[in-house]
Order: structure tokens, then C-alpha cells, then sequence
């Protein structure tokens, strides 16, 4: 069965040691699996790993540059994503709202 983008996407995102490649890449730029395994508290091939799974959620993109593959951001699916959980965010708040108002109405009419 294959996956919704955001399925990949949450799934990608919910390993520590890759939202720390994004937000690497966010602060730093765009970077070599090499470059982003200094500053991280694994080795080279499994911050490969990790950017191969970010790939395939659609977070990151490679481009090959001779011999190196440079990765980079791509905001595209995180935007998507964020859209939905404030689209989701924001019908939670409608039935709040009325939860709210219910209560209110219910504690009045008992007062009456």
C-alpha cells in the first residue's frame, strides 16, 4: 500500500537525528552528507542514510557536483504539511468554541 506524502513526511520527521539534517540544512545551507556528519553525533554513512529517507519524504533534494552530492532543503512538502495542521488546527478551535458555548448555555440554563 503506498504511503500520502504526509504520512512520509511525519514519518520522516519523526527521527531526532533528522530533524537535526533539517535543521542543519536551514541554518547552514545546502551541505555534503560529509559536511553535515561534523556537526552531528553519527557517522558519514548514516546521515546518508537519513538524507536518503528525507529524500524520499520530498524534504530534502541532491544534486550531484563532481564527486559530491550536495543536499538541500526542499520547503514544499513541510509548507503542505503546515497548511494541513492549521486547516486541522483550526476546525479543532470551531469545536472547542461550541464545547464552550454549550457549556456556558447549560450552566445558565441551570441557574435559571
Amino acid at each position: 500500500m503506498k504511503r500520502a506524502p504526509a504520512d512520509r513526511i511525519f514519518t520522516a520527521l519523526a527521527d531526532a537525528t533528522r530533524r537535526q539534517v533539517i535543521r542543519a540544512l536551514s541554518e547552514q545551507g545546502p551541505s555534503t552528507a560529509t559536511g553535515l556528519a561534523a556537526g552531528l553525533p553519527v557517522t558519514r554513512q548514516a546521515v546518508a542514510k537519513h538524507l536518503g529517507a528525507l529524500a524520499d519524504a520530498g524534504l530534502v533534494t541532491a544534486t550531484r557536483r563532481g564527486r559530491e552530492v550536495v543536499y538541500q532543503i526542499s520547503p514544499r512538502p513541510l509548507t503542505d504539511v503546515v497548511s494541513w495542521m492549521a486547516d486541522l488546527g483550526a476546525r479543532w478551535d470551531e469545536r472547542l468554541a461550541a464545547l464552550r458555548d454549550h457549556v456556558v448555555a447549560a450552566r445558565r440554563q441551570e441557574r435559571r
